[in-house]
């Protein structure tokens, strides 16, 4: 089985719950467990807010696009913004690091998104933006593979 969506949005905070719940809605096909499609929404709640914060400082002139394929058992998801990108992705991927401590971000996003998915890829360019590619294999694929 293989099926994909695109979705555009003004980088507004309050489009995190739209996208969250659009992309929640478009896995649940493949019939993923409670616990994956929390961690899928999750993982892009803290993309979306990482790109409308971070990357756009919260200019809302900026658009956050997303790509989820699903193949097979696979969730594919690519979240994409042109917002600032990032200057030391090293240092943005440490737990617990945030370029917006004032806002009392818990720089856990990248924490959370390695840990719930089976693949992160970060790509970015300063003043460029931002492409997150994940990866998450559901437990039935994961049943196949063994």
């Amino acid at each position: 089985m293989k099926n994909r969506m695109e979705l555009s949005f003004s980088a507004k905070s309050s489009n995190e719950s739209f996208a969250r719940v659009s992309v929640g809605a478009f896995v649940t096909q493949l019939d993923p467990t409670l616990d994956e499609l929390t961690e899928i929404k999750t993982v892009v709640s803290e993309a979306v807010t990482n790109a409308i914060i971070h990357g756009y400082g919260e200019n809302d002139d900026g658009l956050v696009n997303i790509e989820v394929e699903l193949i097979n058992e696979t969730v594919h998801l690519v979240i994409r913004d042109e917002g600032r990108g990032i200057e030391d992705l090293d240092e943005a991927r440490q737990p617990l690091y945030t370029s917006k401590p004032e806002l009392e971000r818990s720089g856990m996003g990248f924490t959370i998104m390695e840990n719930f998915m089976d693949n992160v890829q970060v790509d970015s360019e300063p003043m460029t933006g931002t492409t997150l590619t994940l990866v998450k294999r559901l437990s039935k694929q994961k049943a196949l593979c063994n």
